[in-house]
C-alpha cells in the first residue's frame, strides 16, 4: 500500500494535474467515476507498473523473511550403558553445572566387580611376601647344600689322598661311595639354586605382572561403576527430566531428558530467506530483526555467514531413483546472523520466531572513482528503496503483539 501511494504520486498525481489545469476536466463534470479509467489510464498504468517494479527491487534488493529463529542444540541425556535408575538426584527442570551427577544407575554388580579386583591386589601382594620368604628359603638351602656337598667332598679328598699315599688302606668300594654322595649333595645344591631362581623370577616378573593385570581389572572395574553416575557434560540446564527410580534408561530409545548448554542459541539468529535472493544475500550485510519474544524492539544485526548449500537438494542412498516431480517444495538460503552491538539479542528466548530484514549497501562501490554518474545514481536509488523496507518493518513491530494477541484468534 505505501508503495502503491508513493508511485500513485508519481504517476497519477501529475496526469490528472495535466488533465485538470492542461484540459480544463473536473471531477463531477468530465471525470466521472465512469470516465476515470480512461482518462486517466497512462497514470494508472503507469503506477502499477512503477508499484510492481519497485516492489519487485525492494524485495529482491532488501530481502525480507519471517522464517527465522535463535536454533540451539540440545545434548540428551543417556548413560554409557544400560540398566534401571537407582537413584534421581535432579528436578524436572533445574540448573546445572558440569560434572554435576544427574540419577544414578543399579550398580551392585560394577560393585561386586571393584571388591573382586580390590581383593586380587590384596591377593598379589600377599603371594609377594610370600615370595619374597621362599627367596630366603631359598637361599637358605642353597648355603645348606652348599656345605653338606663341600663335607662330602673333604672327607672324600681325604681318603682319596690316603688311598694314594697307601694303597688299600681306604677300600676302593667306600671311595665310590663318598663320589655318589659328592655328586647327590651337587645335585641338591643345583636343586637349591634351580628353585631360587624360580621363587626369584616369580618375585621378580609373574607376581607384578598378575598385579599389573589386577590393577587394570581394578581401574576397569571403577569405569564401570563411574558409568553407573550419569553427569552432566556442560553447563546448562536440565529440561523434561521426568525419569524416576526404577526406570530403563538405554542408548537407544530410551533417553532420561534434555540437557540445554547455559550458552546454546544466546549470541546467533538464523534466517532462511528465498532462493531468488541467493546472489543479494552476502556476509556481511547489515540487517534488522523483531522477535515474538521481544516485542517492540528493532535489533540491528549484521550477516556472519550464509550456508553454501540449500538444505532441500540434499539425497541419501536408497533403493529408489529420485524423482524430481516427487521433491520438496523449494528450500531457502539460510543465512547466520549475529547483533551489530553487544548484547543485542539479550532478552530474545532461544527458539523465538523472529521477522529479519537485510539491506544491500552499495557505498563503497558509489564511492568508488571509476563508478559512473548513472551508475551512482541508480545504486543510491537501490540502497534508498531500502527505507521502505525499514518502515515496513517497524509497522510489523509495532503491529506483532496485536496480531498474535488479538487478531491471531487464541
Amino acid at each position: 500500500m505505501f508503495e502503491l501511494m508513493f508511485c500513485s504520486l508519481l504517476t497519477i498525481l501529475p496526469d490528472y494535474l495535466y488533465r485538470r489545469y492542461a484540459q480544463g476536466k473536473r471531477f463531477g463534470k468530465e471525470i466521472t467515476f465512469f470516465s476515470i479509467w480512461y482518462e486517466l489510464r497512462w497514470g494508472i498504468t503507469g503506477c502499477l507498473m512503477l508499484t510492481v517494479s519497485l516492489i519487485t527491487m525492494i524485495f529482491y534488493f532488501h530481502p525480507s523473511t519471517t522464517s527465522a529463529a535463535m536454533y540451539f542444540r540440545t545434548v540428551p541425556i543417556l548413560p554409557e550403558g544400560s540398566g534401571r535408575v537407582a537413584e534421581v538426584k535432579v528436578s524436572y527442570s533445574q540448573s546445572v553445572k558440569k560434572g554435576d551427577v544427574l540419577f544414578t544407575l543399579d550398580n551392585s554388580k560394577q560393585k561386586a566387580s571393584l571388591e573382586t579386583a580390590t581383593r586380587k591386589i590384596a591377593e598379589v601382594d600377599a603371594a609377594m611376601t610370600s615370595a619374597e620368604s621362599d627367596v630366603v628359603k631359598a637361599e637358605a638351602q642353597i648355603q645348606e647344600a652348599k656345605a653338606s656337598l663341600q663335607q662330602a667332598k673333604d672327607e672324600l679328598d681325604v681318603k682319596t689322598e690316603l688311598q694314594r699315599r697307601n694303597p688299600g688302606i681306604v677300600p676302593q668300594r667306600d671311595i665310590e661311595k663318598l663320589q655318589v654322595v659328592v655328586n647327590q649333595r651337587q645335585a641338591g645344591v643345583d636343586a637349591a639354586t634351580a628353585s631360587k631362581t624360580s621363587a626369584t623370577l616369580r618375585l621378580s616378573a609373574l607376581l607384578p605382572a598378575e598385579k599389573a593385570s589386577a590393577q587394570a581389572a581394578l581401574a576397569e572395574a571403577q569405569v564401570d561403576l563411574d558409568k553407573t553416575f550419569v553427569r552432566a557434560g556442560v553447563d546448562g540446564r536440565v529440561e523434561q527430566f521426568l525419569v524416576r527410580s526404577g526406570d530403563l534408561v538405554a542408548q537407544i530409545m530410551r533417553p532420561a531428558g534434555v540437557l540445554i548448554p547455559a550458552d546454546a542459541g544466546r549470541g546467533r539468529l538464523q534466517a532462511g530467506f528465498g532462493q531468488i535472493e541467493a546472489g543479494v544475500i552476502k556476509a556481511g550485510m547489515v540487517a534488522e530483526a523483531t522477535c515474538i519474544s521481544k516485542p517492540w524492539v528493532i535489533i540491528p544485526l549484521i550477516v556472519t555467514d550464509v550456508q553454501d548449500y540449500i538444505a532441500a537438494g540434499q539425497v541419501q542412498a536408497g533403493q529408489e531413483l529420485i524423482e524430481l516431480q516427487n521433491a520438496r517444495k523449494p528450500g531457502s538460503i539460510l543465512a547466520f546472523l549475529e547483533p551489530l552491538y553487544k548484547g543485542g539479542l539479550e532478552g530474545v528466548t532461544p527458539g523465538s520466531s523472529c521477522i529479519v530484514n537485510a539491506y544491500t549497501s552499495n557505498h563503497e562501490e558509489i564511492s568508488a572513482k571509476e563508478t559512473s554518474t548513472a551508475r551512482a545514481i541508480g545504486l543510491h536509488v537501490m540502497d534508498g528503496v531500502g527505507l521502505v523496507h525499514a518502515m515496513l518493518l517497524r509497522i510489523q513491530a509495532l503491529l506483532l503483539p496485536i496480531k498474535t494477541l488479538v487478531l491471531s484468534g487464541h
